[in-house]
């Protein structure tokens, strides 16, 4: 099954910090039509592209762009969320390494249809590496006229600064990212208000991911009817996913929105290695849901991921073979989520420890059918109270294994012979 390479169609074939090669493949010709665009000229043909968000449950980027564009300031910003802190994905990482104009062209499209002028990009702590090429990258197409004043010669003014986090997983939460660029301890705010009318520095705010941005100007470019004809009704365009764990050929994949994950895992990166068994699939990321080997027919969209009790989220498709418990896979995402909570809110930082220990406890053969229940019962409650989505995302895995694999669960309490691991628990 072949690739169909948009977002990474530059990837290995120009030099990424030089803005000439990104220009002579039609770099910023989509930024030169919004520039002569009214705003919502822009913000229209968004909605009729059906561009969904990349990074989180999928929320319409053009609605995004709208609440902004109302709100009644004359400061607005355009953040660019490259925080990437989901365990296993490294798909931003590859679209900033190998084409950063494309993000930047994307936040200045979407910073002409709010009237915006300045923008950020929030840079992941361990990206290190990644900073310098950003930092020439940006110097270069201001050099080149494509950022700063009169980008393009068209009167309008818009210019972008980067900013490291400080190693939060938290700050992937927009409104915690907010509070770490304007120099404060990284915790989600209580909403409303909300971002579009009151975000960053209290101003209208379009915060979008790396590859929610780089989207923006391919459509600009071919329009909404060639959009919608790639992927899913409902989730058109393509997706990148990062395909991780126990498969033969690891990496960063571009496909339409619905490739099925069968495919993904068989085709793509050649099954399981070692003559091994697939046990389960976690989509999404840490944060997402694990399903069986016999459920693994998914068309990969928004919604059909949704429905399975997960989300696409990042896209980021972690791979597991039979040799793995999927009780201790659960432990170990719960002790990343437990560690990682910024302790603002009672579910997400009592309810995380809470939810480890119980399954600990499972883990050890010492739990019982009453820990189930008060697992489900806490779990549900974290998904409703919790602050953010740290807090809401940590049920998932937990809620999802105990509806896909009962009997792991039983085995454990039942002291009995765990049929994952082999072993006598």
């Amino acid at each position: 099954m072949e690739e169909m390479r948009i977002l990474l169609r530059n990837k290995d074939k120009i030099d990424p910090k030089n803005v000439q090669d990104y220009i002579q493949t039609g770099g910023y010709e989509a930024l030169k039509k919004a520039l002569s665009m009214d705003g919502q000229e822009i913000i229209n043909l968004l909605k009729e592209a059906g561009l969904r968000g990349r990074g989180g449950a999928g929320f319409p980027t053009h609605m995004k762009l709208q609440f902004a564009k109302n709100a009644q300031d004359d400061t607005k910003y355009v953040v660019c969320n490259a925080d990437e802190g989901e365990p296993g994905t490294n798909k931003d990482r590859v679209l900033m390494s190998a084409d950063p104009n494309s993000i930047f062209e994307g936040m200045a499209i979407a910073a002409k249809a709010i009237d915006s002028h300045k923008g950020f990009i929030y840079l992941r702590a361990e990206y290190t590496y990644i900073r310098p090429l950003l930092e020439d990258a940006l110097e270069n197409a201001r050099l080149a006229g494509c950022l700063g004043k009169n980008i393009l010669g068209s009167g309008y003014d818009f210019d972008i600064e980067l900013h490291s986090g400080a190693g939060a997983y938290v700050c992937g939460e927009e409104t915690a990212l907010f509070e770490s660029i304007e120099g404060r301890r990284g915790e989600p705010r209580f909403r409303p208000p909300f971002p579009g009318s009151k975000g960053l520095f209290g101003k209208p705010t379009v915060l979008n991911n790396v590859e929610t941005l780089a989207n923006i100007p391919p459509i600009l470019r071919h329009g909404a009817e060639w959009y919608r004809g790639i992927g899913s009704p409902n989730s058109p365009g393509t997706k990148l996913f990062t395909v991780c764990g126990n498969v033969s050929r690891r990496g960063v994949y571009e496909f339409p929105m619905g490739v099925n994950l069968k495919e993904i895992i068989y085709d793509v990166c050649g099954g399981i290695p070692d003559g091994k068994g697939l046990l389960a699939v976690q989509t999404g990321g840490s944060s997402g849901a694990i399903i069986n080997a016999d459920q693994i027919d998914l068309p990969l969209d928004i919604d059909h991921v949704s429905a399975s009790g997960g989300r696409l989220g990042c896209g980021t498709i972690f791979v597991i073979d039979d040799t793995n418990c999927i009780v201790d896979i659960v432990r170990n995402n719960l002790d990343f989520f437990r560690s990682e909570s910024c302790g603002k809110c009672t579910p997400c930082r009592e309810g995380g420890t809470r939810l480890y220990e119980l399954i600990c406890k499972i883990s050890e053969n010492r739990g019982t059918v009453h820990d189930i229940d008060t697992i489900i019962d806490l779990a549900s409650t974290m998904r409703i109270a919790a602050l953010c989505g740290l807090g809401h995302s940590t049920a998932v895995p937990v809620l999802t294994s105990l509806q896909n694999f009962a009997d792991v669960y039983t085995h454990h309490i039942d002291k009995d012979c765990c049929p994952v691991c082999g072993q006598m628990q």
